[in-house]
């Protein structure tokens, strides 16, 4: 009896733990939405402060919200405009759903009730300028401050408490620009982008609505939605949206300003980022290398034997220079100028210009001229020893003499040569002559 009662209390126990602890999940959250029990419900309050991280958006920055993997932060723009923006409260009311609204100033001067309910309700209410321009990104000062001060001055002009109104800004069409945001951070309000849009302000279908937020939402995990309240598509979307995050296990995170009162949830730097970097996961690229500031510019003074505990005993590693082999000249002798002197009127002087190639083709051909005339020379003497000897029978051996005679190499000299003697070179300045 006693040990059967021991395990009936041990199992009280672990009943009384697990109903705890499912409390506690994100599911549990849909129990707090009275006559919705399946509700998808606000999982939790992110509490941020504009000063410590002024941007937030992948779309255009490097940060965004601390979102855990699956945490999704609906926003809408544009509002309120009542046909559309009703409807928008009332599916999120019954989702027990808290989002944040950008509230446009001349929407909230015409409809300052719709301004009302969004308080009331709990949302979080931002601004997104006065008449929702599309040229933030070339506008002056003088232009896009009343465009800033309009809105929040009408937005917070319609609620019952102007301190509920959120320092959360998102500027036209995304169009940002660096004044813009300068000027937005140094009033201590936080610039809102998007980690990925629905398109809804397109001229789409619902469908296609709600087809981009799911696809985009998947391929990145978690983030902020940018949608719009004016628009009948994103009506139609958002019922098919919720119903698709519940059932692919997505929680919704409502985000607050920190106070005085309230202070901001604790984070890391990390976690501002959309895919903070891991230990199993490689990164796409080195980190930046830090620049390092010097405290002195002089130079240290190079170490000594003494320094490095060295022994004079120790022979040097490399041999020392002698003093005969540091006063040996390191120059060569000066080679001699006739070493580079050519001869006046050689082959290699006569073929450094045109005119001298040509004269010294001449010359070629004038040595090859004795040759030829030799030959002729012979032709002709055989020719005229054969007629004599034709003509006179009797001095038959006389002509042949002749002939032996007339065949002698002396016999092909040149006209003007003497006989026997060698023909003579012809100069060089008569050749440059006849070129000329």
């Amino acid at each position: 009896m006693i040990g059967s009662s021991v395990v009936v209390r041990t199992r009280s126990w672990i009943v009384l733990c697990l109903g705890l602890l499912t409390v506690g999940t994100p599911a549990a959250f849909a129990a707090d939405c009275p006559g919705h029990p399946d509700a998808l419900g606000t999982s939790r309050t992110l509490v941020v402060d504009p000063h410590e991280h002024p941007r937030i958006g992948t779309m255009q920055y490097r940060e965004t919200l601390p979102l855990k993997d699956h945490e999704v932060v609906l926003t809408f723009d544009d509002g309120p405009l009542p046909k559309y923006s009703n409807q928008v409260l009332q599916i999120l009311a019954d989702e027990c759903i808290k989002a944040t609204f950008f509230i446009i100033g001349g929407q909230a001067k015409a409809n300052p009730e719709g301004v009302r309910k969004l308080v009331a309700a709990g949302h979080t209410v931002g601004t997104h300028s006065m008449n929702h321009p599309l040229t933030f990104d070339r506008m002056g000062i003088e232009k896009f401050e009343p465009e800033i001060n309009g809105g929040i001055e009408w937005t917070s002009a319609a609620m019952t408490d102007p301190s509920k109104l959120a320092p959360f800004f998102r500027i036209p069409g995304l169009m940002r620009a660096e004044g813009v945001e300068n000027y937005l951070i140094s009033r201590g309000i936080q610039v809102w982008s998007a980690d990925f849009p629905a398109d809804d302000w397109r001229h789409v279908s619902s469908d296609r609505v709600y087809q981009l937020a799911i696809q985009r939402l998947e391929a990145k995990g978690k983030g902020i939605l940018l949608l719009h309240d004016i628009q009948a598509r994103t009506v139609a979307a958002l019922p098919k949206i919720i119903r698709d995050l519940k059932a692919r296990g997505y929680r919704i995170v409502h985000v607050v300003p920190a106070t005085a009162e309230r202070p901001a949830t604790p984070t890391t730097p990390v976690e501002w980022l959309l895919h903070p970097p891991t230990e199993t996961v490689p990164i796409a690229r080195w980190p930046a290398v830090p620049n390092f500031v010097f405290t002195q510019t002089q130079t240290l003074s190079a170490p000594s034997l003494a320094d490095l505990d060295a022994q004079t005993g120790h022979q040097p590693l490399l041999p020392r220079r002698t003093m005969a082999q540091a006063n040996v000249a390191a120059t060569l002798p000066v080679p001699d100028r006739d070493l580079f002197a050519i001869p006046e009127g050689s082959v290699e002087v006569l073929l450094s210009t045109t005119l001298s190639r040509r004269a010294a083709t001449r010359l070629a051909m004038a040595a090859e001229t004795p040759r030829v005339a030799k030959g002729k020379a012979a032709k002709s003497q055989a020719h005229r020893t054969a007629h004599a000897a034709h003509g006179a029978p009797k001095h038959a051996a006389q002509t042949k003499g002749t002939v032996a005679r007339n065949t002698a190499p002396k016999s092909a000299a040149p006209k003007g040569t003497a006989q026997g003697a060698a023909p003579r070179p012809t100069r060089v300045a008569s050749l440059k002559k006849r070129a000329q």
